[in-house]
């Protein structure tokens, strides 16, 4: 009788489980971006300007700096296991000057063992590793020489990804400018996405901005392109399409067969002036708000915090999130709804 009821016990427990991790549950995962304000004295993110290289062409400094970045990134990537941080936006600084049209120098095979031991960490943790590149990386721009500078923008990130040996690399951009109108700065957008390498088109995501393009108009080019969309859920507050709830599902549907990813931030203040502004943390309420808003969805997320104050931000919204909810978290940034 007793061994009938520890297997009936077994058989229950054994249920509970599963239905924990392959039910109805969905999982969310947090992330935050290039800086951790723990390691506060850490950076792969340290600059040279090209004033303070071109008066000597130091390629000494330049190196000394790129080495700095990468034992930097390591000790971040470190970091982010040993606090079961899975998702990670690499900083675009990492290779200072790499972008630059009068500096030429190789930084892929030169620096080989970097990437090799910094991939390997990668690989081993599973960690998602993704890239956003700056503002000055404009595809449908009408100046020429920024064309050209975003080009070259474009092809440093997929080399470094690439060398990190990154599985489904994402590069996210803006649609850009709005010059001559929305229709016709679309059209260029697509017209010179066209032109990229097919590793680079396979590797684009979009997002919505918070003052021109808002998710309805994202939406219409991530279907004709064939590409994912990454909704910043504070810009759609910014700059709202006509009903986010009935486009949500097709926004999560282009990532295909990869785990969505969502930006989420809080304003500065409420101020018109501000509104737009990241803030140091997350409002806990409204990003327990969103979070039921696509519940209904079960479908596993990515969640990426702009704030602030980075990983310091993403675990004090744990901290909040523990005390205002049930829900169940399977390590310290991964939990259930």
């Amino acid at each position: 009788m007793f061994k009938n009821v520890r297997i009936y016990k077994t058989i229950i427990t054994f249920y509970f489980f599963y239905i924990i991790i392959n039910g109805d549950n969905m999982i969310i995962r947090l992330g935050y971006v290039a800086i951790s304000k723990t390691l506060n004295n850490i950076t792969s993110s340290s600059t040279l300007t090209y004033t303070n290289f071109s008066k000597n062409n130091d390629y000494k400094k330049l190196d000394e700096m790129i080495k700095s970045n990468f034992d930097a990134l390591e000790k971040i990537l470190i970091y982010n296991v040993k606090n079961n941080i899975h998702f990670y936006r690499l900083t675009s600084k990492l290779i200072p000057l790499a972008t630059h049209k009068n500096v030429d120098f190789e930084y892929i095979e030169r620096y080989k063992k970097y990437y090799e031991e910094i991939s390997k960490l990668i690989e081993k943790s599973k960690m998602r590793i993704d890239v956003h590149p700056d503002q000055f990386c404009v595809l449908n721009s009408v100046n020429k020489e920024v064309l050209e500078n975003t080009f070259r923008i474009l092809d440093y990130h997929i080399n470094i990804l690439k060398a990190f040996k990154i599985k489904n690399p994402i590069i996210v951009l803006h649609v850009g400018s709005s010059t001559f109108g929305k229709e016709k700065s679309i059209s260029r957008f697509i017209n010179n996405f066209k032109k990229l390498p097919k590793n680079i088109q396979n590797a684009i995501a979009l997002e919505n901005d918070d003052k021109i393009y808002n998710p309805d108009d994202v939406l219409k080019i991530c279907k004709k392109l064939n590409i994912p969309f990454v909704l910043d859920y504070h810009h759609q507050v910014c700059n709202p399409c006509k009903d986010i709830d009935n486009i949500l599902i097709d926004i999560f549907n282009t990532w295909k067969n990869i785990r969505p990813k969502v930006h989420f931030s809080s304003p500065k203040n409420k101020t018109k002036k501000d509104y737009r502004s990241h803030n140091d943390y997350i409002v806990c309420d409204d990003f327990i708000l969103f979070l039921e808003k696509v519940k209904k969805y079960n479908i596993n997320l990515d969640i990426m915090l702009e704030a602030k104050e980075k990983d310091n931000a993403l675990f004090k919204l744990v901290r909040e999130i523990k005390y205002k909810t049930d829900y169940q978290f399977i390590d310290e940034t991964s939990f259930y709804i």
